[in-house]
């Protein structure tokens, strides 16, 4: 099968002020060119510490849509992403759509890149769910702690995507009053502000993949516009499925079972959704995290773009980590089974 391919076109001086300029967020007049049609577009580069890589990450603006094409330098294999979404969407949390594509630079190959649907307001209507905020979580201080005991304000990791001050005053509201009253009233503030079920199909998705930066940061919480109460979204999961996020091998046990930061904590507190979350947590390990099921669909991705991500220049991995990426995947799932297994008796 071939893989659908994109053109950026952008003029010489524009590309030097990007590559100048790497940690801008601004953006440049640029076009892109797709089965022969070509629009114009404001690009940018995107990311954190992969913007110093060779191979770069873009964000791309059209007049109706967001798009992120995303280099996925240090996943070997540049599945992980992809991969990940699709399992929170079998937990029922909705979550960005991928393709892996190729990408060219004016007449320069770029490489396969997987382009991931962004988090914006078409991303919702798409699936006809009402929203009323859209809020990132940017950096580590997105914890959900109390953030006047560390001299923060309590939006601080936070940016409002979507959304009046209004909304923003109300999100500030929820991150304080889960810190006021006794257990009791802290459980029923948190029924009434929080889809808690959902929260813990998204805890299972995140302590699965062992995603260790998805606590904290990397991930999209909003206020649904009917119920009113807040629910989670996956973002950035390049480090999972047995590597971090700069590509390194790591141990199937280093996110914990009962995940992190404090709202985990305190719904974890509460012994009805603790059962629930162990409910939820083994369902998901009989049913979708098997060896079989998530490597079946590793193997289709990965023999869909092999052929050409061999072909990449500027791609960090050998040929020969490329093709056992796999194995690390499959051996990544049985150990942590093995680990969650071992564990569930804190739940």
């Amino acid at each position: 099968m071939e893989l659908p391919v994109y053109r950026i076109l952008i003029e010489d001086n524009k590309l030097a002020w990007l590559n100048k300029h790497i940690w801008s967020e601004q953006f440049v007049k640029a076009r892109i060119s797709y089965k022969g049609k070509e629009v114009p577009i404001s690009l940018r580069y995107r990311g954190g510490h992969t913007r110093e890589y060779p191979k770069r990450s873009y964000e791309i603006r059209t007049a109706s849509a967001t798009y992120h094409f995303n280099a996925e330098h240090d996943d070997p294999s540049l599945i992980r992403n992809a991969l990940s979404f699709k399992l929170f969407e079998t937990l029922k949390v909705p979550s960005p759509r991928t393709r892996h594509c190729l990408l060219y630079i004016n007449q320069q190959r770029a490489g396969v890149y997987l382009q991931i649907e962004a988090v914006l307001p078409r991303f919702f209507r798409r699936r006809r769910i009402p929203v009323k905020s859209i809020i990132y979580a940017v950096n580590r201080h997105a914890d959900f702690s109390h953030k006047e005991s560390r001299g923060l304000s309590w939006f601080a990791g936070y940016r409002l995507i979507a959304g009046d001050e209004g909304e923003r005053r109300r999100f500030v509201a929820f991150l304080q009053g889960m810190h006021e009253g006794s257990r009791a009233e802290r459980a029923q503030f948190l029924e009434q502000h929080l889809h808690v079920e959902q929260y813990l199909r998204w805890l299972c998705g995140a302590v699965l993949t062992g995603n260790y930066d998805g606590f904290n940061q990397n991930y999209t919480i909003y206020e649904h516009g009917e119920t009113r109460r807040y629910q989670m979204l996956p973002w950035d999961y390049e480090g999972t499925w047995g590597r971090n996020c700069y590509g390194k091998r790591v141990g199937a046990d280093l996110v914990r079972i009962t995940g992190y930061n404090k709202l985990t904590e305190q719904i974890l507190s509460i012994p009805s959704y603790r059962r629930l979350y162990r409910s939820l947590l083994l369902h998901s390990m009989d049913t979708v995290f098997t060896p079989h099921k998530q490597l079946e669909q590793a193997g289709e991705r990965f023999d869909a773009i092999a052929g050409e991500l061999y072909k990449d220049k500027e791609y960090k991995w050998s040929r020969q980590e490329i093709q056992a990426d796999l194995g690390v995947i499959y051996r990544y799932i049985q150990d942590r089974r093995g680990y969650i297994y071992s564990r569930l008796h804190q739940l």
